[in-house]
């Protein structure tokens, strides 16, 4: 592994020896100067990302030595050596947004302090630079897939909403960087890591972004089988149940025992019914706590001419007549940044393809219905 480069600049060569030989014990390649003249010739030639200055110096002192390294180098971590005496102009060098300031004699416990805070300035800076490339090289990647995806024929009527839903990642992402940045210039490991949550969050979401999109290019192609209606229904609830408990929420299950099995695609329809019992979930824990019991419903039953009827019913938010007849939109959502609209989107394709229907009943404060109904199959006898 290559050493890290640290310029050491005092006009006092005991000093430069001494400080020298305990860097080099910690690992570090050590370059000394004499002065700030020489210092900045040597800055220009191997720009070390870090630097220990002396603040009084003969000619160029530090502090001007600083504003001059900051202007060409931004992001190089300055610790400035300051005597006792010197307090107005360590706190100086602070403003001039130094990374930290030791007092001589200098105390190696303290050095290495000052030394670690600049190592984690630089860690958390290239982690970030890191972040922002993969997350556009995974933009551009993604992008190009959908442009070659022939089908994704309805391409040209999604692009408002998939920059809307960029938009709100980016948001947070911004919001993120801001977050982190004023971790690193007040040194608050707690903004420090808030910051850095939020910037691993929005990475998230824009991959799962990308995967839904994919998703939803490929052909709901439906593979039949002949399949137990309340199966899908079931294993749904099994998974959620927990989800919602922690939550408050009781989720349960009113399942018709007369239904027969039929064709249909179980798979695809355990997807429909996964994305609208965590929207049903997501509804009952928006607004406001009241004293009724948060409740989801999911429920099959049999209906004239449908193989079944499955029904998701919360007492949530609920919904405008505005929202619900957007819903089905193209990446409409009614979560904020927090959603996309993808799974209400990927949940109509499939029931387009099953030719079934899909519907929904809501009242604003009052709770939601989602009715999807589905038509038996083709029958071995129809092949």
């Amino acid at each position: 592994m290559k050493k890290k480069t640290i310029l050491l600049v005092d006009d006092e060569e005991g000093i430069r020896k001494v400080l020298g030989i305990y860097l080099a014990d910690m690992d570090y390649r050590v370059i000394t100067a004499k002065s700030g003249e020489e210092a900045l010739n040597i800055f220009r030639q191997d720009k070390p990302p870090i630097v220990i200055a002396d603040i009084k110096m003969s000619g160029m002192n530090g502090i001007e030595l600083l504003r001059r390294l900051k202007k060409e180098e931004p992001e190089t971590e300055v610790i400035m050596m300051t005597g006792h005496g010197e307090m107005d102009l360590a706190i100086e060098s602070v403003q001039l947004d130094a990374t930290d300031f030791v007092t001589k004699p200098i105390k190696e416990n303290v050095l290495g302090i000052a030394l670690n805070r600049a190592e984690e300035r630089i860690s958390m800076r290239q982690k970030l630079k890191e972040y922002t490339q993969n997350l556009e090289q995974m933009v551009q990647d993604k992008t190009n897939k959908l442009i070659d995806a022939e089908r994704l024929a309805a391409v040209g009527q999604t692009v408002a909403g998939l920059s809307h839903a960029i938009k709100n990642i980016a948001s947070g992402l911004k919001g993120g960087a801001f977050v982190l940045e004023e971790g690193i210039q007040r040194d608050n490991r707690k903004y420090l890591l808030q910051g850095w949550e939020m910037v691993k969050g929005n990475v998230d979401k824009i991959i799962n972004l990308s995967l839904d999109l994919l998703d939803y290019a490929k052909t709901a192609e439906v593979r039949y089988q002949l399949y137990d209606p309340n199966g899908p229904a079931q294993e749904v609830v099994d998974l959620m149940k927990p989800k919602a408990e922690e939550q408050g929420i009781t989720l349960v299950s009113d399942f018709a025992q007369d239904l027969e099995a039929f064709q249909f695609d179980p798979e695809l329809i355990h997807r429909c019914l996964l994305n609208l019992v965590t929207n049903a979930i997501d509804a009952c824990g928006e607004g406001e706590a009241t004293n009724k019991e948060k409740r989801v419903t999911v429920r099959t039953a049999s209906a004239n001419n449908w193989g079944v009827e499955y029904q998701v019913i919360d007492n949530g938010c609920g919904m405008e007549e505005e929202t619900k007849e957007n819903l089905f939109n193209s990446f409409f959502t009614t979560k904020g940044s927090r959603g996309t609209g993808i799974g209400l989107m990927i949940t109509k394709k499939i029931i387009d393809g099953h030719k079934g229907l899909i519907e929904v009943e809501s009242e604003k404060e009052s709770g939601s219905k989602f009715i999807i109904r589905i038509p038996k199959g083709p029958t071995l006898t129809d092949e």
